[in-house]
């Protein structure tokens, strides 16, 4: 079965709804240096600028909010967005190889 953007998303915005502050301000065990909020904050950025070159229109940058909480939700906006412009095959593959390796670089 071939995960599709909107699976992956769905994944990891489910593995992490239910975290505190104290996860989201931990730091990746992968990169050490970037918290996991921080890693999922460039994901769902990554992923509303492939969707706004889909859709030709300027990036425009995701607000940051006060917490990490919506961060699931805004990364399953950004997927459904993603899916809704219709990809073409690089831009689908992009997106997974994004999802793939923020999960690895969130859960280690």
């Amino acid at each position: 079965m071939t995960e599709t953007v909107g699976v992956l998303a769905e994944r990891i915005a489910g593995q992490v709804a239910g975290w505190g502050p104290a996860r989201w301000r931990s730091a990746s065990p992968v990169s050490g240096t970037n918290t996991r909020g921080e890693v999922l904050y460039e994901l769902v950025q990554h992923l509303a600028d492939l969707c706004a070159e889909l859709e030709e229109r300027p990036r425009r940058t995701v607000p940051r909010l006060g917490n990490d909480y919506a961060l699931p939700d805004q990364l399953r906006v950004v997927a459904a967005d993603l899916e809704t412009a219709g990809p073409d095959a690089a831009t689908a593959a992009d997106a997974v190889d994004a999802l793939r390796e923020a999960h690895r670089v969130i859960f280690g």
